[in-house]
């Protein structure tokens, strides 16, 4: 007896849930056990319960006095400034011609694809922290300082270097996602808005344009959140070196890293990404709960 095909689906879904389950499932689990144990990555991995957890919060200083200060101050500025941005651009992409339109997404998209060596080009170049640096150079030239700066050893000036290259390269799929979406809502909603009170362009992205695009929307807030945490070692990049200088880059990325690869505290740094992932996981249902379909 032949099945019904409401099974079939499962047989073409396999090879995409046998991969999400070794790649992703597998992993978060292992990392959720271990944050509880002591683990060098030698021996054994040692029970030690909530010990990781509490050490975060109560004695880990540069924790609770540089990471997770920077981490919020990243996410908020880096998260919802390029998520707007990249609505801001869409829709104005969508008011232009088709060919004007498709060179000028491509250059705003391609920076997304080339973060790493831009980063580490183009950014290093233009502040780098003798006089042959291209904003060191102009701001002596004009006759702001008399002596470089240096930007990327500074740690007043590298958060903020951060987020400027962090929105620079935010463009992504989110960007395209979100163009897409405004280029296929139905004109002649906007025709029915019209003759129903709309009176300007304002109104018509508040009452039209957002609700048309609700799963665009909610696709590009999700790839903010994760592309946000995810850029977090910008600043070990752009330094040179982790940890940054006394600690003004350093992020939730960076700190993971630090107690997993290089001390090979695994077990502590285990519990670090599941705070991390906590974060995650409730931003992207902050976006649900704004974008998601009610029904």
């Amino acid at each position: 007896m032949k099945k019904p095909k409401k099974y079939e689906a499962y047989w073409y879904l396999s090879p995409y849930l046998l991969m999400f389950f070794m790649f992703i499932v597998v992993p978060v689990l292992v990392a959720i056990y271990l944050s509880f144990t002591s683990f060098n990555t030698i021996e054994l991995p040692k029970w030690i319960g909530f010990k990781n957890f509490t050490a975060i919060f109560t004695q880990d200083d540069v924790f609770m006095q540089n990471v997770l200060p920077n981490t919020i101050k990243f996410a908020l500025i880096v998260g919802p400034g390029g998520y707007v941005i990249s609505f801001l651009l869409a829709w104005m992409l969508a008011q232009i011609s088709p060919k004007p339109r498709t060179i000028l997404a491509l250059i705003i998209y391609s920076p997304s694809m080339t973060i790493g060596v831009a980063m580490t080009v183009v950014w290093s170049i233009f502040f780098s922290g003798d006089q042959t640096g291209y904003l060191n150079a102009f701001l002596m030239r004009i006759g702001l300082i008399n002596m470089p700066i240096q930007w990327l050893q500074s740690p007043e000036y590298l958060m903020s270097i951060m987020i400027i290259v962090s929105l620079w390269g935010s463009m992504g799929v989110g960007f395209l996602a979100m163009l897409a979406g405004v280029l296929n809502i139905d004109q002649s909603i906007y025709e029915a808005g019209y003759i129903d009170g709309i009176k300007n362009r304002f109104q018509e992205i508040i009452h039209i344009t957002i609700p048309s695009m609700k799963p665009q929307m909610l696709f590009g807030a999700v790839m903010a959140v994760v592309t946000t945490f995810q850029s977090g070692d910008l600043g070990v990049q752009l330094s040179g070196g982790n940890p940054t200088p006394q600690n003004s880059g350093q992020v939730m990325v960076n700190h993971i890293a630090d107690y997993g690869l290089i001390r090979y505290e695994m077990g502590y740094a285990s519990a670090l990404s599941v705070i991390l992932l906590v974060g995650i996981y409730g931003l992207s249902k902050l976006s649900w709960r704004l974008f998601g379909e009610k029904d």
